[in-house]
C-alpha cells in the first residue's frame, strides 16, 4: 500500500482546506478567462465591477471548462500550453454564447471546479466527522495510509484483529477504504480492502460497499453570482451519513472477509499454464487498462515474487502500486488487482491460451 499522510496530518489538512473554501453559484456569462504573461486567470464580474481577486485555475477545473464548452481535451491543452490567448478567446466566446448557472468551487484563491448547479456538496470534513469516531472505536484498527490529492481524499484502515492465511505464512488482514471527491471526480465510496503483511500490499474489494453520488436538488440564483452558503444537511443526507456509519461498522465483519480470502485461495490454485509469462502480463494489462510502462513493473514484481498463479499476478499489480508516484493511480491499481484476482475462469483460460 502506497505511503501517505498520517491520520494527524490528514486531519490538519482537512481543517486547513475547510477554512479556505468558498463556493459560488454563478452565471457563466459573468466569468472570463484572461491571460497575464503565460498564465491564465479566471475573473468574475458583477455589472462591470470585479468584486474579488482574479483566481488561478486548477488542472481539474481546466478540464471541466473544456468539457462544459465541448472543447476537445487535446486541443484545450495545446492552447493552454502554446497559445493561451487563443484559449481565452475560445472559452470567453462560448461562455457568453451559451450561458448557464454553474457551481464554482474555490479554495485559497484558486478555481478548483466548475460543476452542475445540481451538484450536492459532501465535503471531506463532513465525511471525516461521520466516520472517524466509528473507526476509533474499532479495537485493533490502524490507519495504514491516508492522503488528500487534488481530486480525492482517502482513508485506508486495517483491522489487526481480523486476520487469515491464504497459504502457510501468507497472512492477510481485513480493512476498509473510505474515499470522497469534493470536485466532481467521484462519489463518496466505502469499500473493504485486504492488507497482505508479507509485502504491505493493499487490495480493494470493489464489488461491494456503499457509495453516494454528489447529485441533489437544483440550486437557483437570480443574481449574477452569489456566495453559496453553508446549509444544514437535508434529511436524506443525514440518512446517508447514518448509512455510512453503519457500513463502516459492518464492512470488516468476519463472514465477508472469509469470502474474499476464499477467492484468494482459489486464485492461488489457478496456475499459469504457459512459460511465456511476459505475454500473460501483457494480455492481462491490455484487458485491465494497465499501461505498458506499468506492465513492465508488474512483470518485474511477478518474477521476484516467484508465484506464477493468478494470485501471484494480482499481488504483483498491487505491489507495483507502491512504486507509482501518483496516489490516485496507485489506489486504482489496488482496485485493478482485485479485478484481476476475480476475473472469470473463461477469461483466465483465454489469456493463458493466447500466451501459449
Amino acid at each position: 500500500m502506497k505511503e501517505g499522510l498520517s491520520l494527524q496530518e490528514m486531519a490538519a489538512e482537512i481543517t486547513r482546506q475547510n477554512e479556505l473554501k468558498e463556493d459560488y453559484l454563478v452565471n457563466t456569462k459573468n466569468l472570463r478567462m484572461e491571460t497575464c504573461g503565460d498564465h491564465v486567470y479566471l475573473h468574475m464580474y458583477d455589472n462591470g465591477s470585479e468584486p474579488m481577486e482574479p483566481m488561478e485555475i486548477g488542472s481539474i477545473a481546466h478540464r471541466q471548462f473544456g468539457t462544459l464548452l465541448n472543447i476537445p481535451a487535446p486541443y484545450y491543452d495545446k492552447m493552454l500550453s502554446e497559445y493561451p490567448d487563443l484559449l481565452t478567446q475560445n472559452v470567453n466566446a462560448w461562455l457568453e454564447r451559451t450561458p448557464s448557472t454553474r457551481m464554482l468551487r474555490t479554495m485559497g484563491g484558486t478555481a478548483r471546479a466548475i460543476l452542475s448547479k445540481r451538484y450536492k456538496r459532501i465535503d471531506n470534513m463532513e465525511v471525516a466527522t461521520a466516520v472517524l469516531p466509528i473507526l476509533s472505536e474499532i479495537e485493533g484498527a490502524r490507519f495504514e495510509s491516508c492522503q488528500i490529492t487534488e481530486s480525492r481524499m482517502y482513508m485506508k484502515v486495517v483491522n489487526e484483529r481480523l486476520t487469515a492465511e491464504v497459504s502457510p505464512g501468507d497472512i492477510v488482514q481485513a480493512g476498509i477504504i473510505i474515499s470522497n471527491s469534493e470536485i466532481g471526480m467521484g462519489a463518496v465510496n466505502i469499500q473493504p480492502l485486504v492488507y497482505r503483511l508479507v509485502c504491505r500490499n493493499g487490495m480493494i474489494v470493489n464489488d461491494t460497499g456503499t457509495r453516494r453520488n454528489h447529485i441533489g436538488r437544483v440550486n437557483e440564483t437570480d443574481e449574477n453570482f452569489t456566495l453559496y452558503s453553508e446549509q444544514t444537511l437535508a434529511a436524506d443526507d443525514k440518512a446517508f451519513m447514518l448509512k455510512v456509519k453503519d457500513t463502516v461498522k459492518a464492512i470488516v465483519e468476519e463472514t465477508r472477509f472469509a469470502q474474499v480470502v476464499g477467492r484468494m485461495q482459489e486464485a492461488k490454485r489457478a496456475v499459469m499454464d504457459t512459460h511465456d509469462v511476459p505475454s500473460i502480463v501483457r494480455l492481462t494489462s491490455r484487458d485491465f487498462k494497465i499501461t505498458e510502462s506499468e506492465s513492465t513493473g508488474v512483470l518485474q514484481h511477478l518474477i521476484e515474487g516467484k508465484d506464477l498463479t493468478l494470485y501471484g499476478l494480482s499481488n504483483a499489480i498491487t505491489r507495483y502500486s507502491q512504486d507509482v508516484e501518483n496516489y490516485d493511480r496507485a489506489t486504482e491499481l489496488e482496485s485493478i488487482g482485485y479485478n484481476v484476482l476475480t476475473m472469470p475462469t473463461t477469461q483466465w483460460h483465454r489469456i493463458n491460451q493466447a500466451a501459449a
